[in-house]
């Protein structure tokens, strides 16, 4: 399967449209997305682009022909490109906040950790920076955490951020996120997570935050805190998806594999009902992964990545 990843990766890499580009022009002039973007400009999205990069960079060690590999990072990876998106980033500070900001902040840890992939490392410092930046700003001035189950989502990000910010070394950073999430999250109780989901989710805003604050509270702290908050959840079941064509309703298909993502993670930390979510997870594997493969740009933009995770990968660091 890991063979069909890099397929799908690569095939992203090689789509400059169809393209859905968030631009702020300041002028009318009429730009591209290759211009504005230079190492981020294909796949659907500059996000889905970001972490379809990332997902090469994960594959990278296993794959049975690395040099197509390499070849379409050393292609978009460029000091000269990382520059520029970081400088847009810069000049957008509201460009891809929080989510996208999240993914290149993963992409630039797990190219630092990854002897097949250190060779991207020094060109990708200007983002890492302007990312730091822009975060520390942004978590100095939000008073309220975004509860949504899309790309807004702060405890996902925040996740994403203090996993990569802790991998590079970027201290202000996780200590940053920590309290951040403290801040926000500590004090809740009895999530309704019967609500969930919305119509066009990808995430679970309630399983986001427990994912989150398993890494940010100790191991007592959570085991006290996590009942408290999400007292069942074996209770979930796999998402029906019932129009795969629509986009936006597609994104259900995600959500079943950021559900066992974060499932399986959560029960790492909780050993005692690791079998009951083990089982969780399978069902909710069992109907998604047929999804990913599914030739239709629609999902092959975007859910490859959560497949892998979904499947053991790590963000960083080496695989469960």
């Amino acid at each position: 399967m890991s063979q069909r990843y890099v397929e799908i990766a690569l095939q992203n890499l090689r789509t400059e449209s169809p393209h859905q580009l968030d631009h702020v022009a300041r002028d009318a002039r009429a730009y591209s997305v290759r211009e504005l973007h230079p190492a981020f400009h294909t796949s659907y999205d500059w996000h889905s682009c970001v972490h379809m990069h990332w997902l090469l960079v994960r594959l990278l060690p296993e794959a049975t022909d690395p040099e197509p590999i390499r070849k379409a990072l050393d292609q978009n990876l460029t000091a000269d490109a990382l520059a520029a998106e970081a400088a847009y980033l810069r000049s957008s500070p509201s460009f891809e906040r929080p989510y996208g900001w999240a993914w290149a902040l993963v992409l630039a840890a797990a190219v630092r950790q990854s002897p097949d992939a250190a060779r991207w490392s020094e060109a990708m410092s200007p983002l890492v920076d302007a990312i730091v930046d822009l975060s520390l700003e942004w978590l100095q001035g939000a008073a309220r955490p975004v509860r949504s189950g899309v790309h807004s989502n702060s405890a996902f990000a925040l996740a994403l951020l203090y996993d990569a910010a802790e991998a590079l070394g970027q201290d202000k950073l996780t200590q940053a996120v920590r309290d951040k999430a403290r801040a926000w999250f500590a004090e809740d109780r009895e999530y309704p997570l019967q609500w969930e989901p919305s119509g066009e989710d990808f995430l679970s805003p309630g399983l986001s935050e427990a994912d989150l604050m398993r890494r940010v509270l100790t191991e007592d702290e959570f085991a006290e805190w996590l009942p408290a908050f999400l007292p069942d959840l074996t209770a979930l079941r796999p998402v029906e998806v019932r129009y795969p064509v629509d986009g936006r309703q597609g994104h259900l298909q995600g959500l079943n594999l950021t559900r066992a993502w974060q499932l399986a993670a959560l029960s790492d930390a909780l050993p005692e009902r690791e079998p009951a979510l083990r089982a969780t997870v399978a069902a909710h594997l069992d109907a998604a992964l047929p999804s990913v493969t599914s030739g239709d740009f629609n999902h092959d933009h975007w859910l490859a990545t959560f497949a892998y995770l979904a499947q053991g990968g790590a963000l960083v660091g080496p695989s469960r």
